[in-house]
């Protein structure tokens, strides 16, 4: 569907009202000084929730319950610290992003919009850092030196900088809702930050979707087919900085090597971690035209390509493993029923189709509709 210029500025006028209408500010809407937030390192609410890869491990499991927590505490502040660091990054590039637009421009306004409320959240996150009195380093090294460079693609590559927005945004929105949704009895400080940050960062992701699906139809050949192929290790590299602990986590607490490697990113379930965290980004470029031939093999060489929305590499593999039809038809037998489709059901050939499917897909078509909630 194209999107015409007055639905694209109608779209952004109503983001920018919304930002003015329903926001929050760090040290007027959260507690920190109630003793109820109060932060113990052994408190077990700072154990890993379940949507860290690591919470499941033997190896976590069998630590005592207090190092259980100071390690949980460690990898939210880190989570925090990562957060912030890649605020400042974004924020650096939207001012050259917004540098170079004309006056009366609509996304002007809302990009000033949404820098504000990201420095609002790196205060926020730096403000828990402080607190946890974990000395957390957020990104690698290299990660810091390389994210220097970033803010320049706001001037000159938009669109770039605006997917590798997505990819550092949409991940780390992905596990904040997924923590919320479950409901564990996490520490209830932390619980408003993340439930301030996914209720303000809806309206930052919508902006990105909104900007990439008006401008990328719109770019030349050549500079799709380029930027086509810029996305996939765009969207592993920040998934990968957002989602994984720096090696100071594992000299800290002793975590073994093999322990780190097995649960960032060499286990099934954690792979699809990272899969399942840039799905909605691996979705728009389907809706924008930058799926290839080219880009398709990128996508599937980075591990991060999945062929039906929200299908897990579980289900892929069980599905290019299972007999092939003319195989079982030879033997007198009736094809084998597809992974994840009750027999018999009608579906598009191809694909996927689970309970799974249905709910991811209608999370991402709700992502940018989703009422702010009341906090």
């Amino acid at each position: 569907m194209t999107v015409t210029d007055l639905d694209y500025e109608k779209a952004l006028r109503r983001l920018s009202k919304a930002s003015v209408e329903k926001h929050w500010e760090p040290f007027r809407d959260i507690p920190w000084d109630d003793p109820d937030h109060a932060i113990d390192p052994e408190d077990p609410r700072w154990e890993l929730p379940r949507a860290d890869p690591l919470s499941a491990h033997p190896w976590y499991l069998s630590l005592p319950p207090e190092k259980r927590a100071r390690l949980g505490l460690y990898r939210q502040a880190n989570v925090a610290k990562v957060g912030m660091q890649f605020e400042n990054l974004l924020n650096r590039g939207l001012l050259a992003f917004a540098w170079r637009l004309p006056n009366g421009s609509a996304e002007f306004r809302y990009v000033y919009h949404e820098m504000i409320e990201e420095g609002h959240h790196g205060l926020m996150f730096q403000e828990f850092v402080d607190r946890s009195g974990m000395d957390a380093p957020g990104m690698s090294r290299m990660f810091r030196w390389i994210g220097e460079s970033v803010p320049v693609f706001g001037a000159v590559a938009p669109a770039l900088f605006f997917f590798g927005v997505l990819a550092g945004e949409e991940p780390i929105d992905h596990m904040q809702r997924r923590v919320l949704r479950e409901g564990e009895n996490g520490h209830p400080l932390i619980t408003r930050i993340m439930a301030i940050h996914v209720a303000e960062e809806a309206r930052h992701i919508s902006f990105g979707r909104r900007y990439l699906r008006y401008h990328v139809p719109r770019m030349a050949a050549p500079s799709r087919f380029l930027l086509s192929l810029g996305v996939p290790p765009t969207a592993k590299a920040m998934a990968v900085v957002i989602l994984t602990p720096p090696p100071a986590m594992a000299r800290r607490f002793g975590i073994p090597k093999p322990v780190m490697r097995q649960a960032y990113w060499r286990s099934d379930a954690s792979r699809d971690t990272i899969a399942d965290a840039v799905a909605g980004l691996r979705d728009l470029c389907v809706e924008v035209g930058l799926i290839n031939p080219v880009s398709k093999r990128l996508w599937r060489a980075l591990g991060i390509w999945r062929d039906g929305a929200g299908a897990s590499s579980r289900q892929i593999r069980a599905k290019h493993h299972a007999p092939a039809k003319g195989r079982e038809a030879a033997k007198g037998r009736e094809p084998a029923a597809r992974p994840g489709r009750a027999p018999g059901r009608d579906a598009p050939p191809g694909r996927v189709v689970s309970a799974r499917e249905a709910r991811a897909a209608k999370w991402r078509r709700r992502v940018e509709i989703a009422p702010l909630p009341d906090l």
